[in-house]
């Protein structure tokens, strides 16, 4: 099929409009980048929470720990269920984290040359729900964990620091101590 020459000039003239015309690239540069933005943005938001958690964690397992390293656990014959309501209620853990669902291992050692700490994820990448409640007695060596199964959300966009199934992280706070002669 042959083209009229006009139609021709007015296609080249369409395209040259076209070509000079800027006013879209913006858009379409943003929607080339935009998905690699937020995807840092999101993987960035991510890590601080996470880092956040763990640090809140870790005070609530401080607080805590104080409360068997002088003794008030003992005296007061605390259960472990008692002890995990003085975590939750005394320390700041409910401010992020669901209290049912925190762990809270505590084992008495009669020496530090004694302890040992064992992994919680098994091979398949679950929780090994083992906990104990020991606090021991006076001189007693204590190591009391804290653990939280963290929900990551970010796992899709090619950033995954979960270390359990299910888009998970584990996290863990420990404080080993030598229980005070009360």
């Amino acid at each position: 099929m042959v083209f009229p020459t006009s139609s021709i000039a007015s296609f080249h003239k369409v395209l040259r409009r076209f070509r000079r015309n800027r006013r879209g690239a913006a858009a379409i540069e943003f929607a080339l980048v935009a998905p690699i933005f937020f995807a840092l943005l999101f993987a960035i938001i991510e890590t601080a929470l996470v880092f956040f958690a763990g640090q809140l964690l870790e005070t609530a397992t401080q607080d805590s720990a104080r409360m068997i390293l002088t003794g008030q656990a003992q005296q007061g014959s605390y259960t472990q269920q008692q002890f995990t309501n003085y975590v939750c209620t005394q320390t700041q853990v409910s401010v992020l984290f669901d209290c049912n669902k925190i762990s809270i291992d505590v084992q008495s050692y009669p020496s530090f040359s004694n302890v040992t700490i064992n992994n919680q994820i098994d091979s398949s990448g679950n929780f090994i729900n083992n906990m104990q409640y020991n606090p021991g007695g006076a001189g007693d060596i204590v190591v009391v964990r804290l653990f939280y199964q963290w929900p990551i959300y970010v796992t899709g966009l090619g950033y995954n620091i979960a270390n359990l199934s299910g888009s998970k992280r584990l996290l863990v706070a420990t404080a080993a101590f030598k229980n005070e002669p009360y």
